[in-house]
């Protein structure tokens, strides 16, 4: 039966709670490397930072396409079929495992799509060593997103957690080894970054791959038949799977666009970019991790058959999600210089330029992480619902035509700059956060309503 508001609140806050916190640690993680890198100039920061941002963006697809296993998870264990669970997960690592391999041959060959996007000569030729360490990162990096949201619809995040801190710790002393020469390891300048993301990447995928071993040996969940039916059997996986993966190719390729066509208007705009991003990173982290518990949670109580519990659990998702992003605005807004300060040396020439650029971005930032937070958690939850289709269309629309078309006119055509692609950027998310909630409101309602016409469930 239908939980009260409390109780489910205190379900989506159990799976949350430590995913918000282990994709902070990511974000640590990231930020501590652009740190690191930062201090060997702008323009190193700028090659590392476009290149982790499109090979990243490729990853961030494919994981979108496997979070989907959570709501196969969770929907299976909401109807009482624990039988179902983990073939599900075995299948998804078997192809997240041939795709993750295509991946890392594509960003072997980085150089080819930097140069078509007309990036400039010094930061392509100076990415080359970053890029060619970091390919090797690719396939722990989807097989963790993989599992990652089998642990969330199996309510056990915690782990998730644990094993994200150490490796925030020893990402930064590899970092700190691999680039600078400290710790006793040898001094590879930008490449050695690249290559500390990747043993650092191989390091978390495998605690959490012992970890998810030992936790279905303790569920004891059957693993028989998954290798049943052939083919078709991955079918429910991608049928869900694809248009999940098309909305946050939209939507990652949104930024990927905005990073190169802030590579476009000069070095320094790219610096100051990364820099935005770094902040970003941290309000939209926290809902992410809030939309995979709504995501969950939606999923368990349709395959529980109680669409009321459905609707209420991607409400409470939504209101919680936006309200923290919503009381991060203040941040930015009253102390812009400390985003600088935090990934360039004061003493580097170009320090007091993009220092000045930072400050405008943030202020529009404020607004855009909200939006941006309500439509990732919205998006989730109508995932929760198996509903992907018309949300990939509002995605296809809100991001491309209102977003980006927005930030080309702004930027290129008004003579606006990185502040009139950033106005686009939350003109698209503004646009595309209100229709997936409200689609959300509208399916759930009528699901809520034939479920009370039918009677109330029997869980």
């Amino acid at each position: 039966m239908k939980p009260s508001r409390p109780q489910e609140a205190k379900a989506l806050l159990v799976i949350a709670l430590p995913l918000v916190f282990a994709y902070l640690a990511d974000v640590v993680m990231i930020v501590t490397a652009k740190m690191v890198v930062g201090r060997l100039g702008a323009l190193e920061l700028a090659a590392a930072g476009i290149s982790t941002d499109l090979s990243y963006q490729m990853c961030i697809v494919l994981m979108g396409f496997f979070s989907v296993v959570g709501v196969l998870v969770s929907g299976a264990l909401g109807a009482g079929r624990r039988q179902d669970a983990l073939p599900e997960l075995i299948r998804a690592m078997l192809l997240a495992g041939v795709l993750g391999v295509i991946v890392t041959l594509v960003v072997l060959n980085l150089e080819t799509v930097l140069t078509l996007a007309r990036q400039d000569a010094e930061v392509i030729a100076m990415s080359e060593p970053f890029y060619r360490n970091f390919a090797f990162a690719m396939l722990p990096i989807i097989w963790f997103g993989v599992l990652r949201s089998f642990a969330a619809a199996m309510m056990r995040t915690g782990f998730v957690l644990a094993i994200t801190v150490v490796t925030v710790i020893m990402n930064y002393i590899l970092m700190q080894g691999l680039v600078h020469g400290g710790f006793g390891l040898p001094q590879l300048g930008i490449g050695g970054a690249g290559l500390a993301w990747t043993i650092s990447m191989w390091f978390k995928c495998l605690c959490l791959g012992a970890y998810t071993l030992w936790l279905i040996r303790a569920e004891k969940l059957p693993a028989r038949g998954w290798y049943y039916g052939g083919v078709r059997r991955y079918l429910p996986l991608v049928a869900l799977g694809l248009p999940v993966a098309g909305i946050v190719a939209m939507e990652s390729g949104l930024f990927a666009a905005t990073a190169l066509l802030s590579g476009i208007l000069g070095p320094l705009d790219l610096a100051a970019y990364q820099m935005v991003m770094g902040w970003i990173a941290i309000p939209f982290v926290i809902s992410l991790g809030i939309s995979e518990a709504a995501m969950v949670r939606v999923a368990y109580w349709m395959g529980a058959d109680d669409p009321p519990a459905a609707r209420q659990a991607g409400n409470l998702g939504m209101v919680i999600g936006v309200a923290i992003p919503f009381v991060l605005v203040a941040i930015p807004v009253l102390a812009p210089g400390i985003v600088t300060r935090i990934f360039l040396d004061a003493a580097d020439p170009n320090y007091a330029e993009i220092a000045a650029l930072v400050s405008v971005l943030l202020i529009i930032a404020a607004i855009f992480q909200v939006f941006d937070g309500l439509q990732v958690i919205a998006s989730h939850a109508l995932r929760g619902l198996r509903d992907a289709t018309i949300p990939l269309l509002i995605a296809g629309v809100g991001y491309w035509i209102v977003g980006m078309g927005s930030a080309y006119v702004m930027g290129f055509r008004l003579g606006w700059g990185s502040p009139g692609l950033w106005i686009g950027l939350a003109i698209g998310l503004a646009f595309t956060a209100s229709l997936l909630a409200w689609r959300f409101e509208l399916l759930a309602k009528r699901g809520a309503r034939l479920s009370l016409t039918n009677g109330p469930s029997s869980r």
